[in-house]
This record gives structure tokens, C-alpha cells and sequence, in this order.
């Protein structure tokens, strides 16, 4: 079988977050409310000898949502088996999958909220009772067939809570949400990957990684593979401050995190559409990306940071993306022209 350079890219980012993903608790940094209460969870399900009740993770991509699945299953000692909600075409699917557990055995669903209702609707009995209903057949000889299933613990993730349905996240005993990271947090994640990388790094030159980050341990650890290349060949495969800055530099991303896209996106609200409104179909097309990427992958970092608003008629530079491009906002504008 032909194995595409995509897939090949995809196979070899999937090894490189593997290495550097945490496998315990104690090895996992950030989200302490979040750890703290999963801790607890577990503690109490290995006391009573019972499965973890049923997680729900939410949150922005790259927070830690997989990772926090397989430190559960570790800690639990049991086995996690992956899938993902648009995978999961038929009832039957989802059959075959809950079937091959073993009792305590963790199910991990990604972005969860993009699972056919239809199959959706199943999970309910196994969530709830641990049995599944299947029709076999069709018209006069259709019967139902029940299957029990061993006491299971479902972990869902999503980036999108807001389109689970109502039915399903009740059914979730654990509701968490995943924060984006503190500076010192991504710091510390930086020279914990450093060295797994075999690569120098000092404070400083993590600190100018973790600040260009996003709030992200994925993005951050991502800037480190390429930071680890600029060292490699160009400062002895030590990171400084000063590498940090000149790597990154040559990566197009600014001391404030911006990339090239959000640049992108920014100056074409500006200087296309007059700073906004613009609408979202509108600023795809301007811009060349999907409307769904710019809805969950940039424009949350955006408005976090103040660049952008959202607004019933579309999306709005705010002031500060005015001074960030050394321009006059129309507010400010209108200011000087009273004060003159």
C-alpha cells in the first residue's frame, strides 16, 4: 500500500508528541484545578475498586485533552483505546468498539461533538447501564439484540462543547475545562521537552519559546523542534534567549505570538474591509483558510489577546490591533480631529 508524504508528516508529528508526552500525573504541568479534581477521581474509584466514572474535556486544541486520557489510563492501570467522533459512522462501529473492552478499560473519543446523532443516541444505554441495544435486519424480520458490556469509563474531547447534545453531557460525571497556560507553566513544559530532546536550554531561552507560545503545550513544544534545528546547526545545540529570538524570528512569529496567519488575518480586516465589520465567510475567502480553522484555531488567541472582536455584524479590529500596526484607530482618529 502507497503511504502518502502527508500521511508520512502526520506519522512522524504523532511520534514527536508522543515522546514528549507525559505519562503521570506528577509529570503533568499546568491545569492544577483540573489534575487536582481528576486525582481525586481516580484515588476514590481505585478505593472502591470501581471503574472512573465518565470525563468530559473541553477546551481550545493543544491543552493537554489526550494526554490527560492516556495519564488516566495509566493511573488506573487499565488500557485506552482512541477514536475519533467522525469515524464512528454506524451504530455497529461503535458495537465492535465497546464490545472488545475489558472491565475498567477507558475509551477515549476526540472531538466527540462531530459524532452522528444517530450514533450518538446508542451511547446513552452504554454510558448509563452498560448495555447497547442493536437492530438486525430490516422490515418484518428486524429484532433488537442487547449486549452487555463490561463497566467501561468514556472520556470525550472536544474543542466545541457547546454543540454536544443536551442527553449526552449529562450523562457525564466529570465536566472539566482546560485553560489556556500561565507564561511560568509553558516555561517549565519547554525545558522539560528540551531535555528530552537532548538539546541545551537555558531559563531564558525557554521563557522567549514559552512567551511566543499561545498559551499552548503543543504550539510551544512545536516552536521547540524548530528552534532545535536553528541550534543545532548554527549555535551548538544550545538554546539562548538570543537563538530563541533568531529562530523564531526567521519563523515569522513576533514577541507577541502572532504567525504569519494571524498577521494575515489581521491586516486584512485593517486594510481590506476598514477595520470591520467583516463577516466570517467573507474573511475565509480574503484570506485563503477554511472558516472553521479561523473559528477555532486563530481567532480564540486573537480575541483572548485583544486584537479582535466578534460582533452580531461580523468580526472588528479592536484599538490595540490599531497600535499594534502603527495606525490611528477611528476612534482615537475622531479624538484628534475634535482636540484640532
Amino acid at each position: 500500500m502507497e503511504i502518502r508524504p502527508s500521511d508520512q508528516l502526520n506519522q512522524r508529528n504523532a511520534s514527536f508528541d508522543n515522546r514528549l508526552r507525559p505519562t503521570r500525573f506528577a509529570d503533568f504541568t499546568g491545569q492544577q484545578k483540573v489534575r487536582d479534581r481528576l486525582m481525586l477521581a481516580v484515588e476514590a474509584a481505585l478505593q472502591r475498586k470501581e471503574s472512573l466514572d465518565h470525563v468530559l474535556l473541553f477546551g481550545p486544541p493543544g491543552l493537554g485533552k489526550t494526554t490527560l486520557a492516556f495519564i488516566l489510563g495509566e493511573a488506573m492501570g487499565v488500557h485506552v483505546k482512541t477514536t475519533s467522533g467522525p469515524v464512528i459512522d454506524k451504530p455497529g462501529d461503535l458495537a465492535g468498539l465497546l464490545t472488545s473492552l475489558e472491565p475498567g478499560d477507558i475509551v477515549f473519543i476526540d472531538e466527540i461533538h462531530r459524532m452522528q446523532r444517530t450514533v450518538e443516541e446508542y451511547l446513552y444505554s452504554a454510558m448509563e447501564d452498560f448495555v447497547i441495544d442493536i437492530m438486525i435486519d430490516q422490515g418484518p424480520n428486524a429484532r433488537s439484540v442487547r449486549l452487555e458490556l463490561p463497566h467501561f469509563t468514556l472520556v470525550g474531547a472536544t474543542t466545541r462543547s457547546g454543540l454536544i447534545s443536551a442527553p449526552l453531557r449529562s450523562r457525564f460525571g466529570l465536566i472539566n475545562r482546560l485553560d489556556y497556560y500561565a507564561l511560568d507553566d509553558l516555561t517549565r513544559i519547554v525545558i522539560r521537552s528540551a531535555e528530552k530532546l537532548a538539546v541545551g536550554i537555558d531559563d531564558d531561552g525557554a521563557r522567549e519559546i514559552a512567551s511566543r507560545a499561545r498559551g499552548t503545550p503543543r504550539i510551544a513544544n512545536n516552536l521547540l523542534r524548530r528552534v532545535r534545528d536553528y541550534a543545532q546547526v548554527r549555535a551548538d545545540n544550545h538554546i539562548t534567549r538570543t537563538v530563541a529570538n533568531e529562530a523564531l524570528s526567521l519563523l515569522e512569529i513576533d514577541p507577541r505570538g502572532l504567525d504569519e496567519m494571524d498577521i494575515r488575518i489581521l491586516e486584512t480586516i485593517l486594510h481590506k474591509f476598514s477595520g470591520g465589520p467583516v463577516g466570517l465567510g467573507t474573511l475565509s475567502v480574503s484570506v485563503g483558510e477554511e472558516p472553521d480553522t479561523l473559528e477555532e484555531v486563530y481567532e480564540p488567541f486573537l480575541i483572548q489577546e485583544g486584537y479582535l472582536e466578534r460582533t452580531p455584524k461580523g468580526r472588528v479590529a479592536t484599538p490595540l490591533c490599531y497600535t499594534r500596526f502603527g495606525l490611528v484607530s477611528p476612534s482615537r482618529q475622531n479624538e484628534l480631529n475634535f482636540d484640532a
